[in-house]
């Protein structure tokens, strides 16, 4: 089943305890927005037992029902929390999302609200994003679901699921331009002062040094070795002599824990350091030496590969507001 392009498109959003508030009201806004231009969107707020919820915010959000009230929606959409990525889902919350995407023409998940669509089965054996913080979290709760953790939104089908928070702005912007196409869309964006698409995926926003450390201890030496000395030797056969380990052996532990060359991981943790430094406000080859890469072009080649722009453009979005002390 498609979403319909003309007559009214009843939006439902699946909301609970512990909502993150802009997960509900930035695509609600996108919709509303649409309207003005001539779309014809009913947004409808539901819980799981009916009953009025409370954001992160601690501000109360009003339902107009509960799933069984919803009817059959164009789109159903479920937010994120904090809450979900550290706890099972309850059941009358998986309940209600399995009832709503049955009638539904498509289904969506913002941010987190990708573990609720996941713990009703509704993800397996699909494509799926979430928020880059826990995407891991997801891949390791269902084992079917191919997890993207750098994109900002996937579509498998009449499944969609967006990163954090903002994100689902952009997913409603997606699902607007199926329905309206993209002039209409496009004004959407601009009274919204966002991008209709934005250029990258989440890694550009993901913490640096924040990632989730392997569980392999000398896996985990291998991140402190070059964390603690950036432009050292870490070909195979010096971190397989550090770690008292074969290459091969060492080779077959990145494979297996990260799916990932050795070469490729000693690059994303120097990646991550390029991205420390430019956040403090020095300069890209300043960056590039710091973080141990051999010329400010490999640090380049680097950011154009891993996250579709430069370290100058990376350093526009992200950098501080302070100038740092002059090098």
């Amino acid at each position: 089943m498609t979403a319909r392009t003309s007559g009214a498109h009843r939006v439902v959003i699946l909301v609970y305890d512990g909502v993150k508030l802009l997960d509900v009201a930035g695509p609600a806004e996108v919709f509303a927005e649409a309207n003005r231009l001539g779309a014809d969107y009913r947004i409808m707020l539901v819980s799981p037992t009916g009953e009025d919820v409370t954001s992160t915010t601690g501000i109360t959000m009003s339902v107009q029902g509960d799933a069984a009230s919803a009817g059959d929606p164009d789109t159903f959409l479920v937010s994120g929390g904090d809450i979900y990525p550290r706890a099972a889902v309850p059941a009358d919350l998986v309940q209600a999302a399995r009832d709503l995407a049955e009638h539904a023409g498509r289904v969506g998940s913002i941010c987190t609200g990708a573990f609720i669509l996941g713990a009703a089965g509704l993800l397996d054996g699909k494509r799926a994003t979430t928020h880059w913080k826990v995407a891991h979290e997801l891949a390791a709760r269902h084992r079917t679901t191919a997890v993207e953790p750098d994109a900002i939104h996937v579509r498998d089908g009449r499944t969609y699921s967006s990163a954090g928070v903002s994100a689902g702005i952009d997913l409603a912007l997606a699902l607007v331009e199926e329905d309206h196409g993209p002039d209409l869309t496009r004004q959407v964006a601009r009274l919204m002062v966002v991008y209709m698409q934005r250029a990258g995926g989440q890694s550009q926003f993901s913490a640096p040094l924040q990632g989730q450390p392997p569980r392999t201890p000398a896996l985990r030496r291998v991140a402190d070795l070059v964390t603690a000395e950036p432009a050292g030797d870490y070909s195979v056969a010096e971190l397989a002599k550090h770690l008292n380990l074969s290459p091969r052996h060492l080779t077959r532990l990145f494979h297996d824990e990260l799916s990932t060359t050795p070469a490729r991981y000693v690059e994303s943790i120097r990646l991550d350091l390029a991205k420390a430094v430019l956040d403090q406000g020095h300069t890209a080859t300043r960056a590039a030496a710091l973080a141990g890469f051999p010329s400010y072009e490999s640090l380049r080649r680097v950011f154009a590969r891993e996250m579709s722009m430069s370290p100058a453009a990376y350093q526009r979005r992200f950098g501080t507001t302070h100038r740092a002390h002059p090098e």
